[in-house]
């Protein structure tokens, strides 16, 4: 049976928010949308503000679910939170990019992924 994947994602991003919390993380943002795009989650932690993407998947079929985050993703995420820096004016807080990877009921944060 084939998962809505609007209803899978939106499943991952709340597993992943409750993960983020438990620690320590300080959401700030979910779903911040702009003309560049998206980004699942922003949130502060150890100092840092941080741009985090999330991957949910049913399987490893086809890959992990960070796999997914390839250098055009990157480079997409990297411009959406420049803007969201100069909108806030946040530009002197140090950033990092998350990727959370969801797979079913397993959660892998890799904090710093690029």
């Amino acid at each position: 049976m084939r998962v809505n994947p609007k209803i899978l994602g939106n499943k991952g991003e709340n597993m992943a928010l409750k993960y983020l919390k438990s620690k320590g993380y300080k959401i700030i943002e979910q779903n911040f949308t702009c003309m560049l795009g998206e980004i699942d989650i922003i949130a502060r932690h150890d100092g840092f503000l941080v741009f985090v993407e999330v991957k949910t998947r049913t399987s490893n079929m086809f890959g992990r679910p960070a796999e997914a985050v390839d250098y055009r993703k990157q480079e997409k995420i990297r411009k959406i939170a420049l803007y969201y820096q100069r909108v806030k004016g946040v530009f002197s807080e140090p950033v990092r990019f998350d990727v959370v990877e969801v797979l079913g009921d397993e959660i892998n944060l890799i904090d710093g992924a690029f």
